[in-house]
């Protein structure tokens, strides 16, 4: 029930990943979702929420108090700047973040002026086992941080149908695994352990029904020391009923012992020189994706809209990842290690 204290969400976007922000939604408390907007006007209408074909006949019907935008790359600049002209106070914006770390610039500043916070959907570190991790880590319980390696095994890339049924367009982008997925685990490893310093990567493609690299090893090196590695393949998979909650499994090394995550949505702690392990966390049992990730981000949103305080995942924060995966890219092309 809609009061005088309840926040109005439009969403742009009713595509396959969309269903998660939907319902996310429609659980924060104090928050009232009033529209969506697709060019397919019938996924817009299959929502059950008042339906339009554009953005312009959204906003024209009616300014949300946040609008969330759910689409590719190519329709993130325009949408943003069609909604601060129309006023919306607050834009969530889907990763990867718009075409190039030029435009992405550009739209900041925009928004900066405008006196728009603009936040993009950077969904993985509200997971809650990274939540947990870096908790773990940064009160010492696994001694000095030295390293940590994820290894991304979603098994959903193999043979010519791959990825058909979900998200076609993964098929034709010149870029993949690091732009629409590496970029996750940018934006974790400097969650957890502030922003990498340089980068080394080696990048491949394993099926030629894709157009871009599917797999592929990215090492960084972070503040004090510390390494971490990106191992992904997305042909391969891992030991889980839901290859998607994790996406594949981690381990964070320091000195006093190690921190696992298994596909399961678990971690575990094993001291230094011990053959025995305790759970830190159990496993995931939430409905939504990712341990609820997106309903996570979508409440730190609001509760940052009532209370005034600035959001951790801004889009000006995030100009970062995109400039560490542009030097990802540069680093497989020249096959050297590029300074940041």
């Amino acid at each position: 029930m809609s009061t005088p204290d309840t926040l109005r969400v439009a969403c742009l976007g009713a595509g396959y990943f969309s269903q998660f922000h939907y319902d996310a939604w429609s659980r924060i408390e104090g928050v009232e979702t009033i529209a969506s907007a697709d060019l397919n006007i019938a996924a817009a209408q299959a929502t059950g929420l008042p339906a339009f074909g554009s953005l312009a006949a959204m906003l024209d019907a009616g300014v949300p108090d946040i609008l969330d935008i759910i689409l590719p790359p190519p329709g993130h600049a325009t949408s943003v700047r069609r909604a601060i002209a129309a006023g919306v106070g607050t834009i969530i914006c889907q990763k990867p973040f718009c075409l190039d770390l030029r435009e992405a610039r550009e739209i900041v500043e925009e928004a900066r002026a405008a006196g728009v916070t603009l936040v993009v959907h950077e969904n993985f570190r509200f997971m809650p086992w990274y939540r947990v991790i870096r908790d773990q880590i940064a009160c010492g319980r696994i001694g000095r941080p030295m390293q940590a390696t994820f290894r991304l095994r979603p098994g959903d890339g193999q043979g010519p149908e791959a990825y058909l049924d979900r998200q076609p367009y993964f098929q034709q982008m010149p870029r993949f695994l690091i732009h629409e997925t590496g970029v996750h685990w940018i934006d974790t490893f400097r969650f957890i352990f502030g922003d990498p310093t340089a980068v080394y990567a080696d990048l491949r493609q394993l099926n030629p029904a894709i157009a871009g690299e599917d797999a592929g090893m990215v090492h960084f090196d972070h503040p004090d020391g510390v390494r971490t590695v990106f191992d992904g393949n997305r042909l391969a998979d891992h030991v889980a009923d839901n290859l998607r909650r994790t996406m594949g499994e981690a381990v964070f090394e320091g000195t006093d012992g190690c921190l696992t995550l298994l596909g399961d949505g678990s971690v575990s702690f094993r001291a230094f020189g011990s053959d025995k392990s305790e759970n830190v966390l159990a496993p995931d049992e939430a409905n939504g994706f990712g341990g609820d990730c997106v309903r996570h981000l979508q409440a730190h949103v609001v509760d940052c809209v009532r209370t005034g305080r600035t959001p951790e995942n801004t889009a000006a924060d995030y100009l970062t990842v995109i400039a560490v995966r542009d030097a990802i890219y540069a680093s497989a092309e020249n096959g050297r290690k590029v300074m940041l």
